[in-house]
């Protein structure tokens, strides 16, 4: 079995954890409460898109004022931008697709760091790299479920274990985190743009309980029992 990169507490968190909450934060004032809210509803992990020029001081603020958050950055793309995270505080690092610049840097940084990937081609390319936990993207529209188990299987001996971002929601995350490839889940539904633009912290921990339930379900039957008799009815989740 491959050697993790990521230290056994992020695995853990991540595990436990189960959603990523991914967020784009224009205005650095909102990092913070976002954080918070996010935590209010049991959620204690996200990743800060490196889509806008405020991100790196986004991610400052809330390692700063909330040590807590488990804060990963994603959309890196250059092996500046890892020295800029790193800097700032990241606890780990995803990107969209799979650069060998990028995943040295954030090996020479000391960043766990788990590259995006969606061909068997790239999957062996990072795990040349010596990656073991790889971000599958985009996950809903390259096939979902059905080409992720795919992907996965003639690798599992190795132990790889995925972060499926694009195009997930409330409604099909339990599928995802049924499966044995998954470590974690990521996703924009709990903290939208529109919910930021509002201040809508309230909204924000809302669905973030809805989560956090769900995940609760799901990893205290996959302890307990098989995943795949466990009833569904118990995730027909009504409440929003």
């Amino acid at each position: 079995m491959l050697a993790s990169r990521f230290p056994e507490t992020i695995l853990s968190r991540l595990y436990r954890c189960g959603v990523i909450a991914c967020l784009t934060i224009n205005d650095p004032k909102q990092a913070v409460p976002a954080a918070r809210a996010l935590l209010a509803g049991g959620i204690d992990a996200m990743e800060l898109t490196l889509r806008t020029p405020t991100a790196v001081e986004s991610l400052r603020r809330i390692k700063g004022e909330i040590p807590e958050m488990l804060a990963g950055v994603g959309t890196i793309l250059t092996p500046e931008q890892v020295r800029d995270v790193v800097a700032a505080g990241a606890d780990f690092g995803v990107s969209p697709g799979l650069s060998e610049r990028v995943v040295l840097a954030a090996q020479e940084s000391g960043l766990p760091f788990a590259p995006g990937i969606a061909t068997p081609s790239e999957l062996e390319k990072g795990l040349e790299l010596g990656c073991r936990e790889m971000k599958f993207f985009p996950a809903q529209p390259i096939g979902g479920i059905t080409y992720m188990k795919s992907l996965w299987t003639p690798y599992a001996h190795l132990g790889i274990r995925f972060l499926p971002l694009g195009g997930l929601d409330r409604h099909n995350m339990v599928d995802f985190l049924r499966e044995p490839a998954t470590l974690a889940i990521g996703g924009s539904w709990i903290v939208t743009p529109e919910r930021l633009e509002n201040e809508d912290w309230k909204g924000i921990t809302t669905a973030a309980l809805i989560a956090a339930t769900s995940v609760a379900k799901i990893r205290a039957v996959s302890s307990a029992t098989s995943l795949a008799t466990f009833p569904d009815a118990l995730f027909n989740d009504k409440t929003a």
